[in-house]
């Protein structure tokens, strides 16, 4: 059974950082693509950052590149999230996910992924 658990949520004034984590189980970790979706308040849910099996090509929504990084400890089973300089309108709830096999290049979209955590909420105050 597959699971992913996002942890380091909470609420951080604009300008700060925070860094979330993923933790996978069930799955061979680093032969799967990674990816952070965000979702607000009526909003739908939106990608965020991707990054490849072997961590080194990463892909960013133009509103968070500069300020975001993400990462991968295959080690760990473990993708992180770095969010700096944070703004109220990342305000929301963050996901991790991962498509199924077989993509070679990073999915955009949510259908494209098939395994997804629970959420973790991320709130920047102004």
């Amino acid at each position: 059974q597959v699971q992913l658990v996002e942890s380091g949520g909470g609420l951080v004034q604009a300008g700060g950082s925070l860094r979330l984590s993923c933790a996978a189980s069930g799955l061979t970790f680093s032969t799967y693509i990674q990816g952070w979706f965000r979702q607000a308040p009526g909003k739908e849910r939106e990608f965020v950052a991707g990054i490849k099996r072997s961590g080194t090509s990463t892909y960013y929504a133009d509103s968070v590149k500069g300020r975001f990084t993400i990462s991968r400890d295959n080690a760990k089973n473990t993708v992180y999230l770095q969010m700096n300089m944070l703004k109220p309108e990342d305000t929301g709830v963050y996901y991790c996910a991962a498509p199924q096999g077989g993509w070679t290049t990073i999915p955009l979209t949510p259908r494209e992924y098939y395994y997804w955590g629970q959420g973790t909420q991320v709130t920047v105050s102004s």
